[in-house]
């Protein structure tokens, strides 16, 4: 597998990736190792879909690697990665794996190429095939920043469908996170610790409420604690939010609160950005990180 390094900074890239082809592009803050960028499924890996372009390992400051990727549960679920459970328009296509309500063979996002942004970042373009259509065109724009304590990993995607599509009210689906889901697990958000029962799959009214971000913390030894938090921005449509501690599921899903109809050739923008964090859930760190975000 072809490995593309590419130090992300304030400043710019070091290194550009090369156009086209398959691989994994090294995304770094620094001299320092933050996040690589799956352009394909990886070989050695168990995942139970066929689709690259996802986010695994997200690394801590320290190196914790706080993203799962095809784990026992859930074989579809892929570190960071956006996909939805059942989408109607050319084809009927089930880009997130799961295939109850929509077909989920030969539907498969595809890397076309990668490239370096003017003063940094790195952009992605992908295009959603089912069956040889091609459903959705998208540019994904990523960026990569270190904070004490904290990886930042900022990521812009651009969805233009090829014709009229349609995206099924789901209480899960879209933008999700797959944290590992080891030792003492717990999600907080601005206010601390959140106690609200599991949402059901098959219910979107059971989701947890809107919020700038909600974490995962989990412990990947004893006495050590890492996590990731995903921060929502407001020009995304809105979103309740599918959190899953017994899974290790973060989940804005814009589809909760009902479908959302998407007209050819116009696209649709999402922003989010993800922390990988050492010990507990930073939450003066996140809520700057978020008021940053949302300007």
């Amino acid at each position: 597998m072809r490995l593309i390094s590419i130090a992300v900074l304030l400043a710019g890239c070091s290194q550009g990736p090369q156009p086209g082809g398959g691989g994994t592009v090294i995304l770094k803050a620094g001299e320092a190792e933050v996040a690589r960028y799956q352009r394909e499924k990886p070989k050695d890996s168990k995942l139970a879909v066929e689709s690259g372009c996802f986010f695994h390992p997200f690394l801590s400051p320290k190196g914790v690697t706080v993203t799962d990727l095809a784990p026992d549960d859930h074989r579809h679920h892929r570190g960071i990665f956006l996909a939805w459970v059942e989408m109607h328009g050319a084809k009927d296509a089930d880009f997130w794996g799961w295939g109850e309500h929509a077909p989920k063979d030969r539907r498969v996002i595809v890397s076309r190429q990668v490239s370096v942004l003017p003063g940094g970042g790195i952009a992605a373009r992908n295009e959603w095939v089912a069956e040889e259509t091609v459903l959705v065109k998208e540019e994904l724009q990523m960026a990569t920043s270190a904070r004490p304590g904290a990886n930042v990993l900022d990521l812009v995607y651009t969805l233009t469908p090829v014709a009229d599509l349609t995206l099924s009210q789901w209480a899960f689906s879209g933008f999700c996170v797959r944290v590992r889901k080891e030792g003492k697990v717990a999600i907080s958000d601005a206010q601390g610790e959140v106690r609200l029962p599991s949402p059901k799959h098959t219910d979107p009214k059971s989701d947890w409420p809107a919020a700038p971000w909600y974490a995962y913390t989990f412990q990947p030894a004893p006495g050590i604690s890492a996590g990731a938090a995903v921060i929502d921005h407001p020009k995304n449509p809105p979103s309740l939010w599918h959190n899953m501690a017994g899974i290790g599921m973060l989940n804005p899903c814009i589809v909760a609160p009902g479908k959302v109809v998407l007209k050819g050739g116009e696209p649709l923008v999402l922003r989010y950005r993800v922390v990988a964090y050492d010990g507990e859930a930073p939450r003066d760190l996140l809520n700057e990180l978020a008021g940053d975000w949302r300007k």
